[in-house]
C-alpha cells in the first residue's frame, strides 16, 4: 500500500510540472511541445504550429497604397503602363519612339519588401551562438500585476459589451517582466494573452463595436504597451557593425506586443474606424514615438510598425507632411551623424508607396528630398541592408519626372565607390534600372560621363564589377540607346575594352568583351575601325612621349657621369634594383606588351577572335547568375532563426480593404 501510495504521489507531481511547464511554453511564445513519458519530460520539435487564436481572412497579394494619385496620367506614364508586357501600341508600331518605349522595363507598383531573414547559405552544420542576450527593453513595469479574469465579451449582453470592452483595454495596460524574470507572474501573463486575442477577435468579426470611448482607451493601451525606451544595440557600431552578418536580438515580451500590434492594426482596418474622430489621440506626438521605435532591433516588430505607419499616412491627411518630415530628419541623422539605425529600409519602403502617389509636377519639396536624402543615403556604408528599396524610390521620382535624371545620374557618379567592389556592384544595379526608364533625350545629357565610369568597371580586376558592367550589352533598351549614340559612346569604350580584352585575368570577362566588341562591330563597321586607327595612334603617341622622356633621362645621365662622383653610384636615381633590371644595356626601358602599340596583325587576329568568341561567351552569359557576395559561414542562432521564420507579415492579417487605401 505504502509503495502505491507513492507512485501516486509522484504521478501527481508529474502531472503538476507537465501542466506548470506546458504554460510556460504558451505564455512564453516557446517552439515546443513536452511530452510525457514513463515520468520523464522530454523537448521535441513541434512538425508545424498554426495558433488557433489567428484566424483572420488572408488578402492573396500585398497592399501597396499610392497617396495623392491624379486619376489622370500623363502619356508617358499610360504609354509604359500599356507596354508591361513587353508589347507595342498598335497605332505606333512602326515609330521608332514606341519601339524604344516597349523595349523598357516595365516597373514594379509595389516597393521590393524588406527582408527579414538574411541569405542563407548551404553547407556546415548549425552552430548555436553562446551568451547571446535578449531584448532588454525597459518597461515599466505594473505594481499591481494581479488581473482576474472577466467573462468573455460575445457571452456579454449587448448592453454590457462596450463597458466590457473598455475593462479589457484597461486590464491590458498592465506591464508584465519577461526579462529578468520570465517565469514571473505566469498565471496573470496567461490572463492578458487571452484578453489581447479575445480582442483581436472580438473587432475583426463584429460591426458597430468601435464606438467612441473605444478610442481614447485602444491609443492608450497601444501607447502603454509599445512606447517605451529601446534597448542600447547589441550588435557593434561604426566599422565593425555588419548588418548581414550580425543577427538581431528579438524582443523578450514580443508574446504580448505581437498581439498587441495585431489589435492596433485591426483597429485601424476596422469598417467602424473614423479618422475624424481619432485624430484626437493620433497626433503628432503618437507618430513621433511610433516612429522612434523603428530603432527596434527586431524585424518582427518593424515590419508591424511599417504597416501601421502606412496605414496611419493614408487615413490622416493632416500628418501626412509631419511624417514625411520626421522621416527626412530621420535620415538626415543616419547620413551626417550615426551611420546606425534598423529601420531604414522598412521607412524606405514606406516612401516607395508615397512616392509612387505624388501628384504632378512634382513639388519642390519632393525634388529636394530626392537631392539631398535619397542620393547621399548612397555613400553609408550600411548599403546592402536597403539598397532594393533605395534604388526603387530613386526610380519612381524618374518616372514621375525625366527632368530630373541628369541631377540622379550625376550624383550617383558623385558618390561611386572607389575601393568596396560589393557596393559598386550595387550601384551598377541601380544604373541599369534608370536606364530602363530613362528618355533618350536625357540619355544624350549623360551619356559621356555616364560610359566613362563604365570603362572603368569593365577594367576594374574584380571580375563581378566587370561583368556586371558588361551585362549592359544585353540589354536591348540600352543597345537601342547606345546604337543612338555609338559615335560619342565607342570611343569612350573602345580603349577599355580593347585593353582587357588581352589583359583580364578572368575568362569569362574575355567573352563577354568580345561580345560587346561584336555588337559595335555590327553597329558600325566603320566607326569601329576609326577607334582602332585612333586607339593604335593613341598608343603610339605614348610610346613616343615615354622613349623621349628616356631619352632625356639618359642625356641627364650622361652629363651626371662627367662628374667625378658619378662612379661611385650605379642605379639610375631614385630606383629600387627590381625597377633598374626593366632597362637594357642602353638605358632605355624594356616596354611590356600591355603598352606596345597594336600591330596589323593585332587587330586582324581581335576582328578573328571577336567572331569565334562572342558566340560561346553569348551561350554563357544568357545564364541567370546570382551577382553576390558570399558571407562567412558564421554560427547562426537557431532559436532567432526559427522565431522570424514562424513570423507572418503584418499584411498577411489584414483584409484587402479597398475603401481604406
Amino acid at each position: 500500500m505504502a509503495q502505491i501510495s507513492k507512485l501516486r504521489a509522484e504521478q501527481r507531481e508529474a502531472d503538476q510540472k507537465y501542466e506548470e511547464l506546458s504554460k510556460v511554453a504558451l505564455i512564453l511564445g516557446i517552439d515546443y511541445k513536452v511530452s510525457k513519458i514513463s515520468g520523464n519530460y522530454v523537448q521535441q520539435p513541434l512538425q508545424s504550429k498554426k495558433e488557433s487564436t489567428r484566424s483572420p481572412e488572408k488578402s492573396g497579394a500585398k497592399t501597396s497604397t499610392s497617396y495623392n494619385k491624379e486619376p489622370t496620367k500623363s502619356a508617358k506614364s499610360s504609354t509604359k503602363n500599356s507596354n508591361a508586357g513587353g508589347g507595342k501600341d498598335a497605332g505606333t508600331e512602326n515609330s521608332e519612339e514606341a519601339q524604344q518605349t516597349a523595349s523598357k522595363r516595365p516597373s514594379n507598383s509595389t516597393p521590393p519588401p524588406t527582408q527579414l531573414n538574411k541569405i542563407k547559405y548551404s553547407g556546415g552544420p548549425q552552430i548555436v551562438k553562446k551568451e547571446r542576450r535578449q531584448s532588454s527593453s525597459r518597461f515599466n513595469l505594473s505594481r499591481n500585476r494581479e488581473l482576474q479574469k472577466l467573462p468573455a465579451i460575445k457571452d456579454a449582453p449587448p448592453v454590457d459589451r462596450e463597458e466590457l470592452f473598455v475593462q479589457k483595454l484597461r486590464q491590458c495596460c498592465v506591464l508584465f517582466d519577461f526579462v529578468t524574470d520570465p517565469l514571473s507572474d505566469l498565471k496573470y501573463k496567461e490572463v492578458k494573452r487571452a484578453g489581447l486575442n479575445e480582442m483581436v477577435e472580438y473587432i475583426t468579426h463584429n460591426r458597430d463595436v468601435v464606438t467612441e470611448s473605444i478610442y481614447p482607451e485602444a491609443v492608450i493601451m497601444f501607447s502603454v504597451n509599445l512606447f517605451r525606451t529601446l534597448p542600447p544595440s547589441s550588435n557593434p557600431t561604426g566599422a565593425e557593425f555588419d548588418p548581414e552578418e550580425d543577427e538581431p536580438t528579438l524582443e523578450a515580451a514580443w508574446p504580448h506586443l505581437q498581439l498587441v500590434y495585431e489589435f492596433f492594426l485591426r483597429f485601424l482596418e476596422s469598417p467602424d474606424f473614423q479618422p475624424n474622430i481619432a485624430k484626437k489621440y493620433i497626433d503628432q506626438k503618437f507618430v513621433m514615438s511610433l516612429l522612434e521605435l523603428f530603432d527596434s532591433e527586431d524585424p518582427r516588430e518593424r515590419d508591424f510598425l511599417k504597416t501601421i505607419l502606412h496605414r496611419i499616412y493614408g487615413k490622416f491627411l493632416g500628418l501626412r507632411a509631419y511624417i514625411r518630415r520626421q522621416i527626412n530628419n530621420i535620415f538626415y541623422r543616419f547620413i551626417y551623424e550615426t551611420e546606425h539605425h534598423n529601420g531604414i529600409a522598412e521607412l524606405l519602403e514606406i516612401l516607395g508607396s508615397i512616392i509612387n502617389g505624388f501628384a504632378l509636377p512634382l513639388k519642390e519639396e519632393h525634388k529636394m528630398f530626392l537631392i539631398r536624402v535619397l542620393l547621399p543615403l548612397h555613400k553609408v556604408k550600411s548599403l546592402s541592408v536597403y539598397h532594393p528599396q533605395l534604388a526603387y524610390c530613386v526610380v519612381q521620382f524618374l518616372e514621375k519626372d525625366s527632368s530630373l535624371t541628369e541631377p540622379v545620374i550625376m550624383g550617383l557618379l558623385k558618390f561611386w565607390p572607389k575601393t568596396h567592389s560589393p557596393k559598386e556592384v550595387m550601384f551598377l544595379n541601380e544604373l541599369e534600372e534608370i536606364l530602363d526608364v530613362i528618355e533618350p533625350s536625357e540619355f544624350v545629357k549623360v551619356m559621356e560621363p555616364l560610359f566613362r565610369q563604365l570603362a572603368k568597371c569593365v577594367s576594374s580586376p574584380h571580375f563581378q564589377v566587370a561583368e556586371r558592367a558588361l551585362y549592359y550589352w544585353n540589354n536591348e533598351y540600352i543597345m537601342s540607346l547606345i546604337s543612338d549614340n555609338a559615335a560619342k559612346i565607342l570611343p569612350i569604350m573602345f580603349p577599355a575594352l580593347y585593353k582587357n580584352s588581352k589583359s583580364h585575368w578572368n575568362k569569362t570577362i574575355h567573352g563577354l568583351i568580345y561580345n560587346a566588341l561584336k555588337l559595335f562591330m555590327e553597329m558600325n563597321q566603320k566607326l569601329f575601325d576609326d577607334c582602332t586607327q585612333q586607339y593604335k595612334a593613341e598608343k603610339q603617341k605614348e610610346k613616343y612621349k615615354l622613349k623621349e622622356r628616356e631619352e632625356m633621362w639618359h642625356k641627364i645621365e650622361a652629363l651626371a657621369k662627367q662628374n667625378p662622383q658619378s662612379t661611385k653610384i650605379q642605379l639610375r636615381p631614385g630606383l629600387a634594383q627590381e625597377e633598374y633590371m626593366m632597362y637594357n644595356e642602353g638605358g632605355m626601358p624594356l616596354y611590356s606588351m600591355e603598352t606596345e602599340t597594336p600591330t596589323v596583325e593585332d587587330i586582324q587576329l581581335l576582328k578573328k577572335t571577336v567572331e569565334s568568341e562572342a558566340t560561346q561567351g553569348l551561350k554563357e552569359i544568357k545564364k541567370e547568375k546570382v551577382l553576390m557576395r558570399r558571407k562567412s559561414e558564421l554560427p547562426q542562432d537557431v532559436y532567432t532563426i526559427k522565431a522570424l521564420e514562424a513570423h507572418k507579415r503584418a499584411e498577411e492579417y489584414l483584409t484587402a480593404n479597398q475603401e481604406a487605401l
